[in-house]
């Protein structure tokens, strides 16, 4: 694949797309990332990107929220192109990408009024709206310590907050409930449901297929770079789990029970441990 700048499309008519994704590449060298990634994610759902580590789904979500530039390829949110009209876009979304960097030096409270203020809401209201946040995620007992004393649970939970403040109409989440703890990751799926359901769209990435048939409606999978199913979660997973459709999309190869014969505590006579054989003698 030439390496090309982005082109964009002009923005057509309102859609029921709240993210249109088309012919989107990334390589890194001689490894390309995504290849040729085309979809559509439906407004007002809740969407899970799930695949295998390494199937793209990272460097995709950077590209579509702009944090990372594609090598080719164009990407809408609610019509406008996320590289020539990114102002525009960047108020109409809000991220939690993997491994987020925060102000550390700022406590919890102060992070949110920050991150107000830096878009342009009301001081008063970003008073409000952070009291609220911090409410609702368990941290009102936290808000006044540094961000850098924070758990990861909190971490990701004080991320949600400033990524909600300015009440986006796309939310991005990069693994959400990675390193969580379960008290923290069941207030986190309180308040995504309660955002979705009053008509948002959530888009959060995961290898979790529990955790998608919990939350989500609609599902696409990814696989080395390229999306091999998309759609709502019945449709995609019939009657059986995602788990099963998963594996068999992915085409997971089953152990036939010769590899690693030598582990474990059974291991078979004369067999080597720990650079002597099992009958003690030198090797």
């Amino acid at each position: 694949m030439q390496a090309s700048t982005p082109q964009s499309a002009p923005a057509g008519p309102a859609s029921t797309s709240a993210v249109s994704i088309r012919d989107l590449w990334k390589t890194f060298g001689r490894q390309a990332a995504v290849s040729g990634l085309d979809l559509e994610l439906p407004a007002g759902s809740f969407i899970g990107l799930v695949g295998p580590n390494g199937a793209g789904k990272t460097t995709t979500l950077s590209m579509v929220t702009g944090l990372l530039r594609p090598d080719h390829g164009t990407v809408l949110i609610h019509g406008a192109d996320v590289w020539t009209d990114p102002v525009a876009v960047k108020a109409r979304i809000g991220i939690l990408p993997e491994g987020l960097r925060m102000f550390e030096r700022l406590s919890g409270r102060e992070l949110l009024q920050y991150s107000g203020r830096l878009r342009g809401l009301p001081g008063a209201e970003v008073d409000r709206r952070a009291e609220e946040l911090l409410t609702v995620l368990d941290l009102l007992a936290s808000a006044d310590k540094l961000v850098a004393d924070y758990s990861t649970g909190m971490r990701k939970k004080i991320g949600l907050a400033a990524a909600l403040l300015h009440n986006p109409d796309v939310l991005f989440l990069d693994e959400p409930f990675e390193g969580v703890d379960p008290v923290s990751a069941q207030t986190i799926r309180g308040v995504l449901r309660r955002y979705a359901a009053a008509g948002s769209t959530v888009v959060f990435s995961s290898h979790v297929m529990e955790l998608v048939e919990q939350l989500c409606d609609w599902v696409a999978v990814m696989n080395a770079g390229k999306v091999i199913a998309q759609g709502p979660l019945d449709s995609v997973r019939g009657e059986r789990s995602l788990h099963t459709v998963f594996l068999e999309l992915i085409g997971v190869r089953e152990d036939d029970g010769r590899a690693l014969g030598w582990l474990g505590a059974a291991a078979p006579d004369g067999a080597a441990v720990d650079g002597a054989a099992v009958d003690g003698t030198e090797r």
